[in-house]
């Protein structure tokens, strides 16, 4: 039965998730799944928050500062020392009423920024790009389905915000129409309550449309970056070579191995074999090891190789089958005997130098 062919796989449609590698180029680049939205409005309804505690405190400062100006700078000399001095002490405590607020807004900028996409700093995102002046991109750009979601997005706000600032003075029309009846002070209070009413409502709805303005980013961040079957493809071999040549590599490593652990067939003491499976060759200097050690092993045959070297070489040969296959399965190539197989080694080397000696007599 003929197989199906993928393909997405030839036209090289986006369809696969970004790989990490992939994720990670593109936070170099500075493209992130980012809301603008979000920094927007969690910076207002800080600064609104923080008006909240500190309104009060912050309005009677403020109207000290003004009965003091009026009552007391209005009176000096119009000299340009004077003027300067005033004008710095008029900063210097305006600052002072705001610096809460402001702190804040700080603050909640930094906060919402790193609550998105964490500690970033991209070179790449500032860097001259000529493209970014060319006016037929520029027309791309403004007539875009990302430029009318924009445009669509801030209608909405604007629709939503003007609902919430209406819903509010709507509210409060009863008092506005006896606003003639009360006095400055009291009409002064109202209508900074009322503003902050509005402006901390519009916030909470703000800050709504962010979350979900955030969620639409990330999904068009996700679908921005995505790739295909062939991407990564490539970005597999540029970043861990051709598998055909890791093969080739390792098969290359496999040989050298091989043709090393032959080389030591010739010094070992003795080749315990299975015998047609196994063989496994021991060596053991009493005067620099503590145990055994393997020095070459196979299977099959590689197992026929280590033995026709063995022959070749005049080195012992001893089958015990089940001694082939445990020190085959548990150790390898320049590792000592495991400690319970001591005795069966041993006994094996005492065999074994004891015909030695019988031919050297």
């Amino acid at each position: 039965m003929p197989q199906r062919l993928d393909l997405q796989y030839f036209s090289g449609e986006k369809t696969e998730k970004a790989t990490p590698k992939k994720r990670e180029e593109s936070k170099k680049k500075g493209q992130v799944a980012k809301s603008a939205d979000v920094n927007t409005a969690v910076t207002l309804f800080a600064a609104f928050l923080m008006l909240w505690f500190t309104g009060s405190a912050a309005a009677q400062k403020l109207f000290h500062l003004m009965q003091f100006t009026f009552q007391r700078n209005l009176t000096v000399d119009l000299t340009e020392q004077n003027i300067q001095l005033l004008f710095v002490e008029l900063v210097k405590e305006t600052a002072l009423i705001l610096f809460p607020v402001l702190l804040t807004v700080l603050a909640a900028g930094v906060l919402s920024n790193f609550i998105q996409v964490g500690f970033l700093f991209s070179s790449e995102a500032v860097r001259m790009k000529f493209e970014r002046i060319n006016p037929l991109q520029g027309f791309k750009r403004i007539y875009s389905l990302r430029a009318l979601v924009e445009l669509a997005k801030s209608v909405l706000k604007i629709a939503v915000v003007g609902c919430v600032t209406f819903f509010v003075i709507w509210s409060k029309k009863d008092q506005l129409l006896k606003v003639s009846q009360v006095s400055v002070e009291s009409a002064l209070g109202m209508y900074g309550k009322m503003a902050f009413q509005m402006g901390f409502y519009a916030a909470l709805v703000l800050l709504l449309f962010s979350l979900l303005d955030y969620l639409y980013q990330k999904y068009d961040f996700e679908k921005s970056i995505r790739m295909s079957k062939q991407d990564i493809k490539d970005e597999y071999k540029k970043s861990e070579g051709d598998p055909k040549i890791k093969g080739k590599i390792k098969e290359k490593q496999r040989q050298m191995a091989n043709r090393r652990m032959m080389q030591s067939v010739p010094s070992a003491d003795v080749i315990i074999t299975n015998p047609t499976h196994f063989a496994i060759a021991l060596q053991y200097d009493d005067q620099k090891m503590e145990a055994p050690v393997v020095v070459a092993k196979g299977a099959d045959l590689m197992a026929l190789k280590i033995k026709k070297i063995a022959r070749e070489n005049k080195v012992p040969m001893v089958e015990n089958r089940p001694l082939a296959r445990t020190l085959y399965s548990r150790a390898e190539i320049g590792d000592a005997i495991p400690e319970d197989l001591f005795k069966a080694v041993a006994e094996i080397l005492a065999y074994v130098y004891h015909l030695k000696n019988k031919v050297q007599r």
